[in-house]
């Protein structure tokens, strides 16, 4: 019998965990993140949900007690969007959100084009 406690190696098993509203908005954000970087590799990294374009980082995503998060992995790029993300709680690398309020895929779409344009440097 597999332990409960695992963790996640996959996507698909980390919203698994999740509660049916979460998983919802975190299943949206995915299909977004994916139409945008469909080379990406879809991951687990610090234990949320992340993807990789040419081996690093390029956004992730997870879903906590009370809200979800979108990691741009890059403070450079919350910094530049910082006057889209009014009314979204933001910290040095995480835009919170709640099922209820979720980031519009518009915004998700620009965040994820500037760390393809980032990665290229």
């Amino acid at each position: 019998m597999a332990s409960t406690n695992r963790k996640p190696k996959t996507i698909d098993e980390y919203l698994k965990g999740m509660k049916t509203d979460q998983r919802t908005a975190l299943e949206k954000l995915r299909k977004t993140i994916n139409a945008v970087a469909p080379k990406a590799e879809e991951c687990i990294s610090y234990g949320i949900a992340a993807f990789r374009l040419n081996g690093r980082l390029l956004v992730g995503f997870g879903g906590w007690l009370n809200h979800c998060a979108f990691y741009p992995m890059s403070s450079t790029t919350l910094t530049t969007f910082q006057k889209h993300l009014k009314g979204f709680e933001t910290s040095k690398g995480t835009i919170r959100f709640s099922t209820d309020k979720p980031l519009p895929a518009t915004l998700v779409k620009k965040l994820v084009k500037a760390r393809i344009a980032e990665g290229r440097g």
